[in-house]
């Protein structure tokens, strides 16, 4: 049998307490549920991990380096800033898609209540985002392909809702739709009425 690396174990607990986050609930997630499901004794988990705020922790640090990633590839995906924005779109839906706890944790009492640090993590992803967004709607309005009147922050905030109201329909609704083709359906739509006037301007 392998002996697994510290990086390999922490990895499987994070993986694990994800897993079990959408399964039980975020609110429900013990470090002895996440023992049991990686093959260890609770000291084993607080090895690696010395309490369960630690652990949810170690979890937005994670969620925060792959949505990293994913925006700094989408962003290098396109040419044009609406390709972008769709890609970002996609890549926030994409993680989610992925990792289904994501909205759960966002709702949660662990997140809202318990553990303020794994708040403002969220917070400063969503704070970064909105940063992302906002600039690529800039350099879109600078470029005249939408209309002028759009404040890039307010439509910053609409794109994110977006992402955030389709991922909670899509968990109550007990995942039954695709998530990226309807976020891409419904964000073609938003994109629209971002255009409106910058092609109606055009026309004239």
């Amino acid at each position: 049998m392998v002996r697994k690396t510290a990086d390999e174990r922490k990895d499987e607990i994070l993986r694990a307490a994800l897993r079990l986050a959408d399964e039980l609930g975020p609110d429900r997630l013990t470090t002895n549920a996440v023992a049991e499901a990686v093959g260890l004794t609770q000291p084993g988990i607080f090895r690696h991990f010395p309490t369960k705020t630690v652990l949810w922790q170690a979890v937005a640090a994670d969620i925060a380096d792959r949505l990293q990633a994913a925006w700094g590839e989408a962003r290098a995906s396109s040419a044009t800033p609406e390709g972008r924005i769709v890609a970002l779109v996609d890549a926030q839906l994409g993680l989610i898609d992925a990792s289904p706890a994501i909205p759960a944790i966002l709702f949660s009492r662990e997140l809202r209540v318990e553990n303020d640090v794994l708040r403002q993590s969220f917070v400063g992803l969503m704070t970064a985002f909105h940063g992302i967004l906002a600039g690529e709607l800039t350099a879109a309005r600078d470029a005249g392909t939408v209309r002028q009147d759009l404040d890039p922050a307010d439509g910053a905030v609409l794109l994110i809702s977006l992402v955030q109201g389709l991922a909670m329909r899509w968990s109550l609704g007990g995942r039954g739709f695709a998530l990226r083709p309807e976020g891409a359906r419904l964000l073609t739509v938003q994109m629209a009425l971002f255009l409106g006037s910058a092609i109606e301007g055009k026309q004239s």
